[in-house]
Order: structure tokens, then C-alpha cells, then sequence
């Protein structure tokens, strides 16, 4: 069994360091390996925190879009308003000026009626005065 155990300790002089620095080796690989799990870990809480942060965000877009959408629909709402009332205004206002057209027409065609009238008026008591002279020429 010499020769058993010669190289059994032949073996265990070339194996036992080899093998020594394959668990070194992986000791080094299991420590970086948690290390880097250990970063994962942190950076997935730092992403589920960032996530969490952007919907709050986004919820508070929401609630201000609503918001807007809101004052806009409110907006358009007073302008309809507004603009019913011009028409309205307005239509009061074109139906006042065919009034006082229609007043105005009236009133210039009786205008030109008394110029008229006065016209007729002179005309006739120039005929008078003429027919007066006449006669007054034969009575004579």
C-alpha cells in the first residue's frame, strides 16, 4: 500500500493546491456575484421608486388636464353665451335701424310734399294775383 499512499500523496501534494485556489476563486465569484445582487436589489427599488414617482406624476397630468379640459369646456360655454347674445344685440339693432329707415322715408317724403305743397301754394297765388290783375284790367 506504499504505492497507494505514495500516490495518494503525490495526488494530494497536486490536487489540494489546485483545488485551494479553485475555492478561493469561488469565494471571489460568490462575493461579487451578491455584491452585484445586492446593486440589482438596490437599483430595482430605485426604479420601482422612480415608477412609483412617475405615476404620481402622471396622475397629477391627469388631474390637471382634467382641470383644463374643464375650464375650456366652461370657456366655450361662456363664449356660446356671448356670441347668442351679440346675435341677439345685433338682430335687435338691424330691426331698430329698418325702423328708423322706414321713419326717415316717411319723413322725407313728407318733406317733399310741403316743399311741394309751398310750390303748388306760390304757384296758385301767383295765378291769383295774375287773374286779379286781369280782372281788374277788364273791369276797368
Amino acid at each position: 500500500m506504499d504505492v497507494r499512499e505514495a500516490i495518494l500523496s503525490g495526488m494530494k501534494e497536486i490536487i489540494l493546491p489546485e483545488l485551494n485556489i479553485i475555492k478561493e476563486k469561488q469565494i471571489r465569484l460568490e462575493e461579487r456575484i451578491n455584491s452585484v445582487d445586492q446593486r440589482l436589489a438596490d437599483i430595482n427599488a430605485h426604479l420601482v421608486d422612480q415608477s412609483r414617482r412617475i405615476d404620481e406624476t402622471n396622475k397629477r397630468i391627469d388631474s390637471v388636464r382634467d382641470e383644463f379640459v374643464g375650464i375650456i369646456s366652461e370657456t366655450n360655454r361662456r363664449i356660446d353665451e356671448t356670441n347668442n347674445r351679440i346675435d341677439s344685440v345685433r338682430s335687435e339693432l338691424v330691426g331698430r335701424l329698418d325702423s328708423t329707415n322706414e321713419r326717415l322715408d316717411r319723413l322725407y317724403e313728407v318733406i317733399v310734399r310741403r316743399d311741394e305743397h309751398r310750390e303748388l301754394e306760390n304757384r296758385v297765388t301767383y295765378c291769383e294775383r295774375k287773374l286779379a290783375e286781369l280782372e281788374s284790367k277788364l273791369a276797368a
